[in-house]
């Protein structure tokens, strides 16, 4: 599993859905763009999303780092995102023959999702295997990279 996080003030995700436009917002928390490998599982998800959730990366009150989502009531918004497993060591066009599974992918990001809904935490999504707009208005910034297996990023 691999995963982009974003610290933010705010984030939305927009797509279209039997010719109507669908929107998510979220207000303070984190925008995780997610994506899914194939050898990625149950056990995996979970503690992704765990750290996630743990992670010390809003300010306190002296203007540290100390604080998780839980802490501050934040909310996430959680996009599939199976590009990051794209391998660009040869040529100009990304090889995205790393994902995982389609069908695979999209339970491990359901679970993903459910484990935040169940910690408590609002998390709105955008559409699985969309094309989707992401806005995201960056706070601090501070944007971590996550990674269950070794991720080869050499071009």
């Amino acid at each position: 599993m691999r995963i982009v996080a974003q610290r933010a003030a705010s984030g939305s995700v927009s797509w279209e859905e039997a010719g109507a436009r669908k929107v998510a917002t979220i207000g303070p928390g984190l925008v995780l763009l997610v994506g899914a490998g194939p050898d990625d599982d149950e056990t995996i998800v979970r503690r992704m999303a765990d750290k996630l959730i743990d992670l010390r990366v809003f300010a306190d009150d002296a203007g540290r780092m100390n604080l998780s989502l839980i802490d501050v009531k934040g909310e996430a918004l959680i996009v599939s995102q199976f590009t990051l497993f794209a391998d660009m060591s040869r040529g100009r066009r990304p090889s995205l023959l790393g994902a995982g599974d389609p069908k695979r992918a999209e339970e491990l990001y359901e679970a993903f999702v459910a484990r935040f809904r169940e910690r408590g935490i609002r998390a709105q999504t955008g559409s699985f295997g969309a094309v989707m707009r992401v806005s995201i208005e960056n706070d601090g910034p501070v944007t971590l990279v996550l990674s269950s297996d070794d991720w080869p990023t050499r071009v």
